[in-house]
């Protein structure tokens, strides 16, 4: 059987596979089951395509926010990208700092364009999650400002390139200190594309 999985990445085709296999061990005939896979809807937030520009460069959301996703999301998005893959990520105040220099070697050797951006600094100095990341990531671009950041990268796509807005995904919140404010990657990029297109 072939089938037309609507949805990116390795991780996604395993999973449409578990699922399709464990409906087949309990009775659904293997065509309905296998058909069923094409009609699938990613998770919110999950290699979530928000949109593309006019030249057909897709901008994703993804939840990535530890470094093995990270990883996963960057190598997903590889073979399908002709031009670069460009990434935009940071990392949670009063979280794992540990974390932080491995995503900055992990997004410099997956991604040819990195900006280091804020991610729920809460507590923590925001420049200070930042200067941890980029100690690993040469290169790489600083830009605090999270919608800044989302704005620019969008601004910067080309034919055949790809980007990855990582670490928020579903969420619609920027916690800095105590106080969560909206803010929305998906909304951003959204925003941004049509910045881009007027």
């Amino acid at each position: 059987h072939e089938v037309d999985l609507p949805l990116a990445g390795d991780f996604q085709i395993a999973n449409a596979l578990v699922s399709a296999g464990l409906a087949i061990s309990t009775g659904t005939p293997a065509a309905k089951a296998l058909m069923a896979l094409e009609k699938l809807k990613g998770a919110p937030g999950r290699l979530d395509l928000v949109g593309t520009t006019s030249h057909g460069a897709p901008v994703y959301v993804d939840y990535a926010h530890k470094p093995d996703a990270l990883e996963n999301v960057l190598a997903s998005v590889r073979p399908f990208t002709t031009g670069r893959v460009i990434v935009v990520f940071g990392c949670g105040g009063d979280r794992d700092r540990g974390k932080r220099p491995i995503m900055g070697e992990i997004a410099t050797r997956l991604a040819d364009v990195v900006i280091v951006t804020d991610d729920n600094p809460r507590s923590e100095v925001p420049e200070t999650i930042r200067a941890a990341i980029l100690a690993a990531a040469p290169g790489a671009i600083e830009i605090g400002d999270r919608r800044k950041a989302i704005h620019e990268a969008v601004a910067m796509l080309h034919a055949g390139d790809t980007l990855i807005v990582a670490g928020k995904g579903h969420e619609e919140g920027q916690t800095i200190g105590a106080e969560t404010l909206h803010f929305s990657d998906h909304e951003e990029v959204r925003a941004a594309l049509q910045e881009r297109a007027a």
